[in-house]
């Protein structure tokens, strides 16, 4: 007898649901797209016509056939919602962030456990391409002993978006919750907690009346991670810099998969998440007492393979692979981030 598939929900259909979820939840054999919210546009039955469109998410918290919803809609409604449908017996994936406070993920890890239910948070950027390069640069110890880490999310965006609830100033809006989120969770992942962050976040677009800019310092015994990003970057930089005892990485670029969602390609298909060699990351360093100067083969980034870890987790009992534990952790270094602005100085992560 075959397993059924895991009928799930999206509770908006905006771009992340339109780009980083439907198309993954549609080629996965093991899910079933069923319901998406949509309160106006009418867009899903266009490109999923065997999809229902409803208005009210109540109707997805009713349907006893729902297994999982997917809680996509903006930052503030995160933990409003994932309660919610934690209540109604549903497994539950957030988008980033995960919550605004560490209080509101405290409160709906300890729901998700009460409930035997699945819970876990949209950290797609695990699964880019570059950023597994990175961790295999790290993991092979290609650059020898860490001795520094610089990353950068940057974009050139010198206005104002209208109309858009991202660019009014209200809690879990602006930068840090929206790109940091991504970053620091990829910071936890290759190094843990820090013992200091020093943060300085700002607006810098004229008329900007959120926060569109961060440098964040993270200090670890012997080593600092460097965390920036601004929109208002016309000339990109490096993605990752990497320096070691041994040598330097250095990876320029991103991943491949978001541009291709934005041309209208579903995911599998072609050289899915397979970068051109002419982005491949550049590295310098002593290897194995060789000096070697050479491109290093980017990762294939597949955003699929954090469905099909829910899949299992769901259905097989295996264990998640983003934990909303670690979720929580970056929730928190984003509470210490804004601290540490504030006060302008750095904090311990102790505090």
């Amino acid at each position: 007898m075959s397993t059924p598939s895991i009928a799930t929900a999206l509770l908006s259909y905006g771009m992340s649901g339109e780009l980083f979820h439907a198309p993954f939840l549609e080629v996965h054999p093991g899910f079933q797209l069923k319901t998406v919210v949509e309160r106006s546009h009418g867009k899903v039955p266009l490109r999923y016509p065997h999809v229902q469109s409803v208005k009210d998410r109540h109707k997805v918290l009713q349907d006893d056939t729902i297994e999982l919803i997917v809680v996509n809609t903006p930052n503030g409604t995160h933990y409003e919602y994932a309660k919610e449908a934690l209540e109604a017996g549903k497994h539950v994936v957030v988008e980033k962030p995960f919550t605004i406070t560490t209080a509101e993920a405290d409160e709906l890890i300890a729901l998700a456990k009460s409930k035997n239910r699945i819970l876990t948070v949209f950290q797609s950027r695990r699964f880019d391409g570059d950023f597994r390069t990175v961790q295999k640069v790290i993991n092979e110890g290609m650059v020898g002993r860490i001795v520094e880490f610089e990353t950068h999310y940057d974009r050139f965006r010198n206005y104002v978006e209208p109309n858009s609830w991202k660019e009014e100033p209200q809690p879990g809006v602006g930068i840090v919750y929206n790109l940091g989120s991504h970053m620091l969770d990829q910071v936890l992942v290759l190094f843990g907690m820090p013992d200091e962050v020093d943060a300085r976040i700002g607006a810098q677009r004229p008329g900007g009346k959120v926060d569109d800019y961060y440098d964040i310092r993270l200090s670890y015994r012997n080593f600092l991670v460097i965390v920036k990003s601004s929109y208002l970057v016309r000339e990109p930089g490096p993605r990752y810099v990497l320096h070691g005892t041994e040598g330097s990485f250095v990876k320029y670029g991103i991943d491949v998969q978001e541009q291709a969602l934005k041309e209208g390609k579903m995911p599998g298909t072609g050289n899915w998440g397979i970068e051109d060699k002419s982005d491949w990351g550049k590295i310098n360093a002593t290897i194995d007492g060789v000096h070697v100067q050479d491109r290093i083969e980017t990762q294939k980034g597949d955003y699929t393979d954090f469905y099909q870890n829910v899949y299992e987790a769901i259905r097989q009992n295996k264990p998640l692979i983003v934990k909303p534990e670690e979720a929580r952790q970056v929730i928190r270094l984003i509470e210490l981030s804004y601290k540490s602005n504030q006060l302008r100085r750095a904090i311990k992560t102790t505090e």
